[in-house]
């Protein structure tokens, strides 16, 4: 147990056509590469598997729903090549979610930062509390959202996404992320927000899949060239995260926790 606490768990059940996938990390629920790939496994088993109607996506514990890419990883980087396989493991869980044919519900329960972030743009319905707040914090360690972006394009629209870029270190409430399209829901208690999930995922189990796969094909239009923007944007993240400013501002932020 005390092993799992450390490394974190990616785990998996599915009842009734529900696949619910669960995540966690006791830093935050923040992904070492391990996980995330694991993360982007389960994802795709879950979108290629007949008993699978519908996928929850979750983390553990009761505060932050994710804090991004492990900055204790991320500064052991010691090559481009290392650094850039690092960030395409977000790349590889975003791709999961848009290619899977059933729909993934995100269940959203604390603060996203960085790749939390894309994580939730990626899904295709957000429901979240009132304690939701995100930011996209890479500015600020020196290097850029180019991984996660066009996920967040996508969903919040261009201005949005430079508000939430450029100005790194400051928190956007859930009130703002609904507004501007990244939740579909938010819910003052986490006992709402699990009823709305239980209520839409059971729906959607019972729904045709041919016609929410085809569904998922229309919403997702305009994507398909992203496995390769998805690695050449990994490749600027990989270089960046080996420069001077960012392995300082890495340190910095390590000293704090």
């Amino acid at each position: 147990m005390l092993q799992e606490l450390k490394e974190g768990y990616v785990q998996t059940e599915t009842h009734q056509g529900i696949t619910t996938i669960e995540f966690f990390h006791a830093k935050g629920n923040s992904l070492p590469n391990k996980n995330v790939e694991a993360l982007a496994k389960e994802i795709h088993f879950a979108g290629s598997h007949a008993e699978t109607k519908v996928i929850v996506l979750k983390s553990g514990g009761d505060k932050s729903f994710c804090a991004g890419a492990s900055f204790d990883e991320l500064a052991d980087m010691k090559t481009e090549a290392e650094a850039t396989q690092f960030f395409m493991g977000f790349a590889n869980v975003i791709n999961a979610i848009r290619k899977s044919s059933k729909f993934v519900i995100g269940r959203i329960h604390g603060k996203c930062v960085g790749g939390g972030v894309g994580i939730t743009a990626a899904v295709d319905y957000a429901i979240a509390t009132a304690h939701a707040d995100i930011k996209l914090s890479e500015l600020e360690m020196g290097m850029g959202p180019f991984v996660i972006g066009p996920a967040v394009e996508r969903k919040i629209g261009t201005a949005a996404f430079s508000a939430l870029s450029i100005d790194a270190t400051m928190w956007r409430n859930s009130d703002w992320a609904k507004r501007k399209g990244m939740f579909a829901e938010v819910h003052e208690t986490v006992e709402n927000m699990d009823e709305s999930i239980f209520r839409l995922a059971n729906h959607l189990s019972h729904n045709s899949p041919d016609a929410m796969a085809e569904m998922k094909k229309m919403l997702w239009h305009g994507t398909e060239h992203w496995d390769e923007l998805l690695r050449e944007r990994a490749a600027i993240s990989g270089k960046l995260a080996l420069g001077s400013f960012t392995k300082k501002a890495i340190e910095k932020f390590r000293a704090k926790v």
